[in-house]
């Protein structure tokens, strides 16, 4: 009997040391958020819309609103006892230098580098060997680090060059010139640039792409007429001309132009949507000469890569739904007179050009795989890759003998190799020197099984030696649309939670590009259920083989991702403790009436479409789907005030819905970040606040009170 009851007492103590719930829940009172009476009529169904007024960014109520919100949301965040940790431990992971491969600009060679904790990264550039100097600091174009650089571009001989800014994250650029050499501004500043790169024709001029300035909000009206313009130096903008886009025939959402290495031929890619383009060449050569049509319709991706002369070397996934490369010469380069270059094989191909060959990156099962081919089309080689993981950079300049390529996985950070084109060997060129021991960690493949029965491949990363107990902190992670691959890559962040003892889980869902054009358009319209599916199925595969319990379970998704966690959690609020939805497309039926959003009705369809359409989406809409009644899983709904990608108002509206109908004590929660867009160009700063929140309200929620891995803590402490 003593025997037995010393057993129950060790039985209690270690049941009373596992984490439980906490019975100190932070208390939170959510600001009144006021309902209007707006109704809209889709093939005779009304729809009610009570938060339609916080679609309105200018307004001094919604700004209230989101003053109010944020002074709740950081009000509870402050209280959560561990989260000061969570950031210090960030500033002291993230602190370390970081490179990128080096690129060569005429006589320059330049690379972006961070010095550890600076919100944006600097381009440095040097001459022969001497000493690198700062060529661009963007940490000094605004005094709290939220302009950025969102582009460089140099001419051919490298002596002018153009870069574009990004202020408060918005996709809006302003594109400044100057002389490469003394860094000086050659003109005017080029304002109200978006969704382009610069092509620069010899150094007279570039070509850019832009729309008219929208009426009303620039953050959230509709833009839905690209054009392509050429800037000449020395000229005003305003007197830019339109070489595309302005003529009825011509209207597109999304047109770029691009000028071939040789500046031989202008090549115009024109989509209505973010999949499908129509393609065009023009001989520069000949001033008289017209755009004139490679492809014509909108049913395949194609682009360009190389020339050699008049023949061209095209991308496509035309009759290839895993990419192929063809040629064809310039002169009659229609679709017809395709030629099979290097053909379709099972899976999809990435390629690049650099130092008189091709280099083939394929992806097997989002695995890296990577071949060298002579411009005759014979394999030269397969390229023996650093480890199992993403490869990225295999390419340059055609007279580039040597180039540098990344790879990364989940616990590998991203390093630099120099690759000799002509032997096919390489060497480390960089490799960060991380407070992160890879070797402490794992990452692992599995295929599991759909809803409808289809195998779906997942990586799962943690530390060596994980019991198997169904108590692990997990966060699955997920996208799925728009052709977008989730290969391994490495994020400081994650390693923060991998040293917590958490579990990081990709599933490669359907909607995505890991299989090629038909795994993508799987989980498309209205197929788009099998990507809420294959999300669900893998959060059952992981609490079925005991990694974790829904107790224990987070979800994370960013844009189109944060669509995929708003579905999920309306439809399944029993299978996870945490929805971290960020900067989410919510409003499924008005999502194509802001910014640029009708574009992607390829993947979405839209409410207008017709009734099986709208009931479609309807069914799905997160926003339309919060139920009066439901407990709902902790929830932190992440945006900012200046996305005009994904607007706000998404956001604005679930939070709304989900305060106003959430049954029990779980928070739900919205935090907006101000003069922050979609996400490129954060600072750094903000970015490490905005995780150490994340992290803090999900393992609080979770139910800990301290950290797991306290003695992480104590060590960097020391």
């Amino acid at each position: 009997m003593k025997k037995n009851l010393l057993l129950l007492s060790a039985i209690l103590i270690i049941v009373s040391c596992e984490n439980q719930p906490s019975k100190n829940k932070i208390e939170v009172t959510y600001p009144t958020t006021k309902k209007v009476d707006t109704l809209d009529t889709y093939f005779g169904n009304n729809v009610a819309d009570p938060y339609r007024w916080l679609e309105d960014d200018r307004s001094e109520e919604t700004g209230e609103w989101v003053k109010a919100q944020n002074k709740t949301t950081f009000g509870y965040l402050e209280k959560i006892p561990f989260r000061e940790d969570i950031k210090n431990r960030l500033e002291k992971l993230w602190n370390f230098e970081k490179l990128s491969a080096p690129f060569k600009e005429g006589d320059y060679t330049y690379f972006y580098k961070n010095d550890g904790l600076q919100n944006q990264y600097v381009v440095y550039r040097s001459k022969d060997d001497g000493e690198p100097e700062v060529f661009l600091d963007p940490n000094t174009f605004s005094e709290d680090g939220t302009t950025s650089l969102a582009g460089l571009s140099f001419t051919k001989d490298g002596s002018l060059a153009a870069y574009l800014i990004s202020e408060g994250g918005s996709d809006w650029r302003k594109a400044i010139i100057i002389n490469a050499e003394t860094k000086e501004a050659v003109e005017d500043t080029l304002v109200d640039i978006k969704f382009s790169g610069i092509s620069w024709l010899g150094n007279d001029g570039f070509y850019y792409s832009s729309y008219d300035k929208p009426v009303g909000s620039e953050l959230s009206a509709k833009t839905d007429q690209h054009k392509v313009y050429y800037h000449k130096l020395g000229t005003p903008q305003k007197e830019d001309k339109v070489i595309f886009g302005a003529k009825p025939s011509e209207k597109h959402r999304y047109i770029g132009a691009s000028v071939t290495e040789d500046q031989k031929y202008l090549l115009v890619s024109a989509a209505t949507s973010t999949s499908g383009n129509k393609l065009f060449i023009k001989d520069l050569e000949d001033s008289n000469s017209d755009l004139i049509p490679i492809v014509d319709d909108t049913e395949s991706d194609n682009y360009v890569i190389d020339n050699v002369g008049s023949k061209l070397f095209i991308v496509t996934n035309r009759n290839a739904p895993n990419k192929k490369i063809v040629t064809v010469d310039a002169s009659n380069p229609g679709i017809d007179n395709w030629v099979d270059f290097i053909p379709e094989t099972e899976n999809v191909l990435s390629p690049g050009t650099g130092g008189g060959y091709f280099f083939t990156e394929y992806m097997v099962d989002a695995i890296s795989k990577v071949y060298q081919y002579d411009y005759e089309g014979n394999l030269v080689r397969e390229i023996k890759l650093p480890g199992v993981g993403s490869a990225t950079g295999f390419g340059g300049k055609k007279d580039n003998k040597e180039f540098y390529f990344s790879f990364t996985n989940y616990i590998m950070p991203g390093s630099s190799f120099k690759y000799n084109v002509e032997t096919g060997q390489y060497e480390s060129y960089w490799s960060p020197e991380i407070d992160f021991d890879p070797t402490a960690y794992e990452s692992k493949q599995v295929f599991y099984t759909s809803k409808d029965g289809t195998k779906v491949p997942m990586i799962i990363t943690h530390k060596k030696g994980l019991k198997l107990n169904g108590k692990n902190p997990t966060i699955l992670y997920g996208y799925g649309g728009f052709n977008i691959s989730l290969t391994p890559s490495f994020s400081i962040v994650n390693a923060i939670w991998l040293e917590q003892g958490g579990i990081y889980a990709v599933p490669n869902l359907r909607g995505g590009g890991e299989y090629g054009k038909k795994w993508h358009v799987a989980g498309t319209k209205l197929q788009k259920q099998n990507v809420f599916d294959d999300f669900i199925a893998a959060a059952e595969y992981l609490i079925d083989k005991n990694y974790t319990s829904s107790d224990y379970l987070a979800i994370r998704g960013g844009s189109n991702g944060g669509l995929l966690v708003g579905a999920t959690m309306t439809q399944r609020p029993d299978l996870m403790k945490v929805a971290l939805p960020a900067v989410g497309v919510l409003d499924m039926l008005r999502y194509h009436t802001f910014t640029a959003g009708a574009g992607w009705a390829y993947d979405y369809g839209t409410a207008e479409d017709d009734e099986e359409m709208f009931q479609y989406l309807k069914g799905y809409s997160p926003l339309h789907n919060v139920k009066e009644g439901v407990a709902y899983p902790a929830t932190l709904v992440t945006t900012g005030d200046h996305d005009d990608r994904v607007v706000p108002a998404h956001s604005f509206k679930f939070a709304a819905e989900l305060q106003s109908k959430q049954t029990g004590d779980n928070p739900t929660l919205i935090r907006i970040e101000t003069n922050a867009g979609h996400g490129a160009g954060t600072p750094v700063s903000k970015t490490i606040e905005q995780y150490a929140d994340i992290f803090g309200f999900t393992l609080y929620n979770m139910g800990y009170q301290e950290l797991p891995n306290q003695a992480v803590l104590k060590e960097f402490k020391e």
